[in-house]
């Protein structure tokens, strides 16, 4: 049988420093950081590998889709830290989609559009 623990992806970072500051302000820890790669967590099974390598197209062309329990707590909280102005990222508030999901965005440093909702 065929079972998976886990799956993580590389994002992309244009400004690495910036980008480890955005995603630790965002809500994730850092587990680990060298200089070409960083390693974020939030909760036991949602975890990233931030890497120090960019390109524009493969950057803009990446979608990360954050399902949690609260979204209008992430709401608040990216709101509380100022994170639109504070990184220069576009933010867009939260709306019901009709695939049954309530979702924000955020678009990261680099132009990583992140998609954060809950199930309603």
């Amino acid at each position: 049988m065929l079972n998976s623990l886990q799956l993580k992806t590389f994002i992309p970072a244009k400004d690495y420093p910036l980008s480890q500051a955005f995603y630790t302000a965002l809500g994730f820890t850092p587990v680990w950081q060298a200089d070409e790669m960083s390693y974020f967590s939030n909760g036991e099974h949602c975890a990233f590998l931030l890497q120090n390598f960019y390109v524009k197209e493969q950057a803009e062309n990446f979608v990360m889709h954050l399902m949690v329990d609260d979204v209008q707590a992430w709401w608040a909280h990216v709101q509380a830290e100022n994170i639109g102005e504070r990184f220069g990222v576009r933010t867009i508030a939260p709306e019901d989609q009709p695939w049954g999901i309530r979702e924000f965005i955020v678009f990261d440093p680099s132009g990583v559009l992140w998609k954060i909702g809950q199930e309603i």
